[in-house]
Parts: structure tokens; C-alpha cells; sequence
């Protein structure tokens, strides 16, 4: 093929040919492939001869030491080992079932359970006599029972309550506030509580919650001259005159400061 080739010289070609120089002549022969295993996977590109790293069962390529069970096969079990296949047959007993997995892969039947005097079939769940916060199931000619799973509360220790009948506690209600506490001066009132917080046209209350709900005061003037009486939120019409600073009754009369020969009387309109 217009290539030299060295004597003794050994090369591929395609269609897996071994070839060699051999006396100016070239001898090709088939490449003869020994597979020592009994479920080689196809030779990789490049390559003429299947391998035996793995395994391919079924036309599904297994890797080696892979355990798998096949499509058909009722609870068989296989594994790969030097691309060789081996599978494990369950074996089946006459009559009871050994375990529940058996009872999948076989037709035994599986075992009944003696609990408390009575009998009850594989897979039945009961509860057992007056504790019905324990759930019990047969499995395989024995029973296993458990608690019923409570849920995590989110409240501290004193508040929690197991009720009669019940499995699981469950958080009592806080206790009603008795008060309402201020936090500017700790003075605490009582629910139902009115007070003033400083200003007398604002009120406030105590309220069953143990907020306080406060509210102003709106003062209409209904008189010319009113009067402003200290701790007072609304001027007082009826209780006399200002005059100078000074409260006068109604019908009163005092002497002017502005001129000592006046004399001033008090009239309320």
C-alpha cells in the first residue's frame, strides 16, 4: 500500500487484521479474540475484542461488582464478577413465610401474630386495650408497636396540658392580663381603669387586653370670655371672670387696677 514496513514489523488493519513483515512478503491473518468471561461488552471504538471490564446482561451494560435484579426475575438478585453474571434464587418454604420480605417473592403465606389472646393476620394494625395512643402492627409473626408521633410545641413547659383522652399536649391559653403596665414609670391600673397620662384633655383606659386605648378631649367655647382653669381641659363658662389674672364669681365686684376710683363688676352672659 505504498508504505514501507521494516522486517519483523507488526501493524492493524482494518476489519481487526494482524498483519507483519515477514522476508519481503506481508502476512495478514484475522485477529482471533479469546474472551474469558461469559458476558463481555463490545469491543470500544478503536478496538477489536469485546471486554470483559463489566458485564452486559439483558443488552444493559453493567459495571463490575454492580448488584441488580432483572426485569423478569421475582426477587432474583444479580452481580457482576469478571464479566460474569450470577444471580441468587430466593427460596421459598411450604407454608408460613419466614419474613414479610419472602412473602413479595414467594407464594408462602406469611405468618399470623398471637398478641394479648388474640390473633391477627400479617400487615393488620391495632391499637392495643384502653391505650389507644399506641399503634401496634403484625409483621411477619411479630408485633411492633409505637407511640403515636406528637407534634413540637412552641410554648414553655408550665403552659403545656395533657387533656383526659388525649395522646399528645397541647398549649393552654395565656392567662388574661389583670392590667396594664407602663413602661415609663412601671405604674400598672387595673382593667377598666381611666386616667389622664399629663394632659387633661387626653383620657385614657385600661382595656381587657391589657392595651390602653387613650383619647382627646374637643372643647367648644360657647361664652365671649371663658375661663381657664388649671388641671382643667375645657374653659369654664359658669364660674365667674378673669380679670388681671384673677378669677372673680359671678355678680362680684372688685376695684379696677387700672384706676383705684373704678369699680368693676363680674356678669356672666
Amino acid at each position: 500500500r505504498g508504505i514501507p514496513r521494516e522486517p519483523g514489523a507488526r501493524w492493524m488493519e482494518p476489519g481487526c487484521r494482524s498483519c507483519t513483515c515477514q522476508g519481503g512478503r506481508v502476512l495478514c491473518d484475522a485477529v482471533s479474540c479469546s474472551v474469558p468471561c461469559s458476558h463481555p461488552l463490545p469491543a470500544p471504538a478503536g478496538g477489536c475484542c469485546p471486554t470483559c471490564t463489566g458485564c452486559l446482561h439483558e443488552g444493559v451494560a453493567r459495571a463490575e461488582g454492580d448488584v441488580f435484579s432483572p426485569s423478569d426475575g421475582n426477587c432474583t438478585v444479580c452481580v457482576c464478577l469478571a464479566g460474569n453474571v450470577s444471580c441468587l434464587f430466593p427460596e421459598c418454604p411450604p407454608g408460613s413465610c419466614p419474613s414479610p420480605s419472602l412473602a413479595d417473592c414467594c407464594s408462602c403465606t406469611p405468618e399470623k401474630c398471637s398478641f394479648q389472646g388474640r390473633t391477627y393476620t400479617h400487615g393488620a394494625q391495632f391499637s392495643l386495650d384502653g391505650d389507644d395512643c399506641t399503634t401496634c402492627v403484625c409483621q411477619g409473626g411479630e408485633v411492633e408497636c409505637s407511640f403515636t408521633p406528637c407534634p413540637v410545641l412552641d410554648c414553655p413547659q408550665h403552659q403545656r396540658h395533657l387533656g383526659p383522652g388525649q395522646c399528645c399536649s397541647s398549649c393552654r391559653d395565656p392567662p388574661a392580663p389583670a392590667g396594664c403596665s407602663l413602661d415609663d414609670n412601671g405604674v400598672e391600673f387595673p382593667v377598666g381603669q381611666i386616667w389622664s397620662p399629663g394632659d387633661p384633655c387626653e383620657l385614657c383606659i385600661c382595656q381587657a387586653d391589657g392595651s390602653v386605648s387613650c383619647q382627646r378631649t374637643d372643647c367648644v367655647e360657647t361664652c365671649p370670655y371663658p375661663i381657664h382653669i388649671p388641671g382643667q381641659c375645657c374653659p369654664d363658662c359658669s364660674a365667674g371672670c378673669t380679670y388681671m389674672g384673677r378669677i372673680f364669681s359671678n355678680n362680684e365686684t372688685f376695684p379696677s387696677v387700672l384706676d383705684p376710683c373704678l369699680s368693676c363688676i363680674c356678669l356672666v352672659r
